[in-house]
């Protein structure tokens, strides 16, 4: 049987999914007969639906299997106890980021704002033991800015090399997961080379901030937290693997309904947690209130790059974008007309089923969007499955409403704004053009032949 999610000829996960619907998987063995007994021993062996997962068993190994279990809060206490030893050369620098996607639902969650619920889980976090806690945004700022300056230079290539355009969004890594092992060479030379916000966020805390901070890259432990599962694979790809420090870019991935997860287990209500400032990568500054980017689910690309692209390509100001809704509310797009031509075509494409029909025009040849921003997660990333579902695994309709007003809420902050980001640019990255640019905020999507055996596990 074939399902919606996989372009493959056989697949047994749809089958096999009826059967083990509601099957649980103890992430990690807990026999180790000297770990210590400890206030969080409760959550040492907490499990997880496999189905919350987007990636299926044809993308995971059963390597990246055991050390995808292994980013849980387990994990992350492993650590806070480990800077409790007296041996201090084990201690770790406690890092946390945060999604922005991920704060809406904390706000929902907790009857909070959003401003509120970042200060009240900054708090929460440090009285964990946490010794930093930063907002992914600039991060965002960086990825989109890069996807930005590709898209108008692959536009203005596109009739000297074959695989120019279309450009696909390269943020969402189920999406990426789902392109370099299952759809392969036909698609991968489409994928914007530009870091999605969580490996620039990486790259930022064990490049930059460790410099400021005069630390090793290994000294720091990096936690991000996020709206879904599939963020946890990206954060094991080897490019994102530093070898001299045997350091990835970032350690951990916790989902916010883990972070909630772990709440529960204390006893513990938002309302309850004192407000502590959001930490910023800039020495003693703090985080200002939260901002977003355009876009009404994610961080949007799509907006931006159709703004930009307008303004560099044809001199076209261009301050409202009107969505045509297609097959569904997931499938959208956005045309942009100059002397009654369409000099641009964009669209918009959340969840597995929309993202086929799109991969199926462009092997057709019958693809006429210049840049598509690609979700796995029907609804973008505020429905990502790690927080936008109730106790069955249904999407969670009444709370994601409520964080998709919140959301919206949010002040709107253009990324060409931020002082920080073009300071960055200058101290850190040598240039907007700088070859260390490339080496940092960039990467390479291509086809992955599987070599290791798949598990056998349908997510």
């Amino acid at each position: 049987m074939k399902c919606e999610n996989c372009t493959k000829k056989e697949c047994s996960k749809k089958q096999k999914n009826d059967d083990k619907q509601n099957t649980l998987v103890d992430p990690l063995s807990t026999n180790d007969e000297n770990e210590e007994k400890n206030e969080f021993h409760k959550l040492a062996g907490a499990k997880i639906f496999l189905s919350d997962c987007l990636a299926c068993d044809n993308c995971v190994t059963s390597e990246e299997g055991v050390r995808i279990f292994q980013q849980n809060q387990k994990e992350f206490f492993r650590i806070l106890n480990l800077n409790k030893k007296c041996d201090t050369s084990k201690h770790k620098v406690l890092a946390v980021s945060i999604c922005t996607q991920s704060l809406p639902y904390f706000a929902a969650k907790f009857n909070l704002c959003v401003n509120d619920a970042a200060k009240r889980l900054c708090g929460f976090l440090k009285s964990l033991g946490v010794h930093y806690v930063f907002d992914t945004t600039i991060a965002a700022d960086f990825s989109i800015l890069e996807s930005q300056k590709e898209f108008v230079q692959r536009y203005r290539q596109r009739n000297q090399e074959e695989h120019a355009l279309p450009m696909f969004a390269s943020a969402c890594p189920g999406w990426i997961q789902y392109a370099e092992r299952v759809l392969t060479n036909p698609v991968t030379p489409h994928i914007c080379t530009a870091k999605s916000p969580q490996q620039i966020m990486g790259s930022l805390v064990k490049g930059y901030f460790a410099r400021q901070q005069n630390l090793s890259p290994d000294k720091i432990f990096h936690i991000i937290v996020a709206p879904c599962y599939d963020k946890k694979l990206e954060a094991l790809r080897e490019d994102f693997y530093t070898p001299l420090y045997n350091s990835q870019d970032v350690d951990c991935v916790l989902t916010s309904g883990e972070i909630v997860q772990i709440m529960e287990q204390k006893n513990v209500s938002m309302k309850e947690v004192a407000e502590v400032a959001v930490d910023s990568l800039f020495g003693e500054i703090k985080e200002e209130d939260v901002v977003r980017h355009d876009g009404r689910r994610s961080d949007g690309y799509l907006e931006h790059i159709f703004k930009h692209a307008a303004k560099e390509l044809f001199d076209m100001d261009v301050k409202e974008i009107t969505y045509k809704t297609l097959k569904n509310k997931d499938f959208q797009e956005v045309s942009l007309e100059k002397d009654g031509e369409t000099v641009l075509r964009f669209a918009a494409a959340y969840g597995f089923r929309n993202i086929q029909n799109v991969v199926l025009k462009l092997k057709k040849g019958k693809f006429l969007y210049h840049f598509v921003e690609v979700l796995a997660c029907p609804g973008g990333c505020l429905n990502g499955k790690g927080q936008a579902q109730t106790e069955d695994g249904k999407p969670d309709k009444v709370l994601l409403s409520q964080m998709e007003e919140l959301y919206a809420a949010i002040p709107v902050r253009l990324p060409e704004t931020s002082m920080h980001v073009q300071k960055l640019y200058q101290d850190w990255l040598e240039g907007m053009d700088s070859k260390k640019v490339q080496e940092t905020l960039h990467t390479k999507y291509c086809a992955v032949h599987q070599t290791a055996s798949s598990m056998d596990i349908k997510w």
